[in-house]
Formats: structure tokens, sequence, C-alpha cells
């Protein structure tokens, strides 16, 4: 049935065997990884931690960046600086990866679920400020959950695929309930909201690095801040909260062994190097896509939302339903193309189907129709 589209992928990808989103290394990966092995300096300590970090924050625009050993790391540490305790809630999106429910569970908070825009499959404004008229209430100074009596304390939107969501409305509910706004990035490095890149809207902005991402560390995360107080205050804490000194250990406080690793800033700094040539590729892929998917009867492409600048970081189709959408998942794996559907829900699993939700109309109909097909950088 999709014969014409899996020839049409493997005629893009000049390839028989297509998968998903592999990295690709052109620049001087090997060089820098080859230093710090004859430097030996291929742990937390290192020239290429600070030259990824500082490269980062002139690239995004942040006042400072701070790299952790996984974006889930660096997500948990966004949430502690935003002041998330237990029995918390936080406000965020079922449609999403993992790793944002668990970092709030690190904190031993509580998510909320709330629904995600057709536009952007996002979190919604809309929603989150219907859920908070319906049951937040502001008491010294702070957000309560009315039904629940916690402290509905963050917010964190995750730009699904690389598409930013309606960032700037988010902020303003967030100052107008005081709630305090991490934005989970993980999957936009490179995306733009009305020409300012994803991450810098929030108290804290969160990229990842991981093998699968539009840049890789192999693995890796990293916080982006526009308070440099706050960025120097991750940065003690990612490092065991240590206080400096030529050769004594003190730490001054509860700290977490959150470091990136020298070698791997070092794969991130060749990386970085090549970033805007990687997402001009990715954008060319989704062009063609676009124009091809136009002709397709029952299979519509999602492009980027309005005001927003996408990476394009995973390539989404949208399937009339979800038979439609098992059809092609079998269809395209059994014949050489690998594609994804979207994740499972988060409220549908067994760690958080207690948790709060609203109606999540959008995210079930996404979640019934949409596959992720190879998004690769292709032509360099």
């Amino acid at each position: 049935m999709y014969e014409n589209t899996i020839r049409y992928i493997k005629e893009l990808y000049n390839s028989q065997d297509v998968p998903l989103s592999v990295p690709k290394f052109i620049g001087k990966e090997k060089e820098y990884l080859n230093e710090c092995i004859d430097t030996t300096y291929v742990s937390s300590v290192g020239r290429f931690v600070d030259r990824f970090e500082s490269d980062m924050a002139r690239y995004t625009g942040a006042r400072r960046a701070v790299v952790c050993v996984s974006g889930t790391n660096a997500l948990h540490m966004a949430l502690l600086l935003s002041g998330v305790e237990r029995n918390d809630e936080v406000l965020t999106q079922a449609l999403t990866f993992i790793a944002t429910c668990n970092a709030i569970c690190y904190t031993g908070a509580q998510p909320v679920f709330i629904d995600v825009d057709k536009s952007t499959m996002g979190l919604s404004p809309d929603a989150v400020k219907d859920w908070l008229s319906k049951n937040g209430e502001i008491r010294d100074g702070q957000c309560y959950d009315k039904r629940t009596g916690r402290r509905v304390k963050a917010c964190v939107p995750m730009h699904t695929f690389g598409h930013p969501v309606r960032i700037e409305e988010l902020a303003i509910i967030c100052d107008e309930w005081h709630i305090e706004l991490v934005e989970d990035a993980a999957e936009s490095i490179g995306s733009k909201y009305k020409g300012r890149h994803t991450g810098l809207f929030g108290k804290v902005g969160v990229l990842s690095f991981n093998g699968n991402k539009t840049i890789t560390t192999g693995g890796g995360g990293m916080m982006l801040f526009m308070d440099d107080d706050i960025g120097a205050k991750a940065k003690h804490l990612t490092n065991q909260a240590k206080v400096p000194h030529r050769w004594e250990f003190r730490h001054d406080h509860i700290g977490y062994n959150y470091r990136m690793p020298n070698i791997n800033a070092a794969l991130g700094c060749a990386q970085l190097e090549h970033l805007d040539e990687f997402i001009a590729d990715k954008r060319a892929t989704a062009k063609a896509y676009a124009e091809y998917f136009k002709n397709v009867p029952g299979i519509d492409f999602f492009t980027e939302p309005e005001n927003c600048f996408s990476n394009y970081w995973l390539n989404v189709v949208i399937l009339k339903d979800r038979e439609a959408q098992q059809g092609f998942l079998q269809e395209t794996n059994d014949k050489g193309v690998m594609t994804r559907p979207i994740w499972e829900l988060m409220n549908r699993m067994p760690m958080f189907d207690h948790c709060q939700h609203d109606s999540l109309e959008n995210t079930i109909w996404f979640a019934e129709r949409v596959v992720n097909i190879p998004s690769s950088v292709r032509c360099l």
C-alpha cells in the first residue's frame, strides 16, 4: 500500500536500509578526541568543557550554559534550581519522552498532564490557562491546586520534535500565576521562536546531545540561563558542590555528579562547528518531504508552526487513524525504512496513571496518528 512512499524515502537517502536518525561526523571529532587522549584530560576537567559551554552560550544567545552528563540530569537540576520540592505539582504534557516526567519525579513532585496544541504538538497555553482557572489559586504569592492543596511550582513545556511551542504565551501565564517556567528544549537545538532560540524564555532551558539528536556528544545535556548567578549555582551543584581549592576537598551543599567529561565535550565542540549545516540539510529534507506528501492521499506532513524556525529534528507524518498508522509502521519497517510511532502517552504508564490530567483531546489524536520518518542529515 505504501510502496511508492518507501521507494521515495530510499531514493532520498540513496539507501535500501534507512535508519530513523543517526549522527553525522564530518569535522574535527577525531582530532579533538585524540587531543583528550594525548593530554590525558578525558574526565570532567579539560578545555573542551569550558569551550563547549561558551560556544553554546554564544550560539543560542544565553548568558551562560552549563553542561551535564545527560539531558535528564540537566532537567532534574533545572527543576531543583527552580525551587521544585517534594509534593509540589508540575504542569507538563503527556506527549513527551519519559525523561521529562522522570526528572519531575526525581524531585518528589507530581506531574500534571495538560493538552497540546494541534499546531505545535507542544503544551497548549489555552489548555494551561483553562486548567489554572478551574484548579489554581494564589496564596501568599504562590500558586496552589485547590483540589489537592499542593503547590503548583513549575511548568515544563517540551518543544516536540524540534517544533517550538507558543512559548511567549506560556511565559506570560506562568508569570501571572507565580509559576516557574522550565523549557524542555532537548530536541530543539537551533530552533527559534520569533527569532529567539528555544530554552531562553524561562528560568532554565535544557538541551540534549544524545546520539540521535541534531548534534551529539554521545550522551549529554546542557542548561541555558539568562541569569549569570543561577548559572553559576548550577555549575557549582553539578560539580559535587566542591569549594574551589588547590588541594583540599570541601563541599558546601548537597551536590550532584552531573559533570560532562571533557571527552564528550570535545565531540560536542566539533559537532557544533557544523550545526548550521546540519539544520540546513534537515530543513531541505523536510521541504522535500512536504512537497512529496502533498500528493499522497491520507498522509499529511507536519510543518513548522507560525512564528517559528524549526530544526526538524524528527520529521512527522500524520495518518488518518490508528489503523492506518499501524499499517504504515508495519510496512515501512518490514521493508527497510525505520519509522516510529510517537511515545506512549505518559498518563497511560503505570507509574503515572494516578496523575491528574485534562481531556488530552489533541494529545490522544496525535498518539493515534503520528509516525516519525527518517530524518538523518543526508547530503554532507
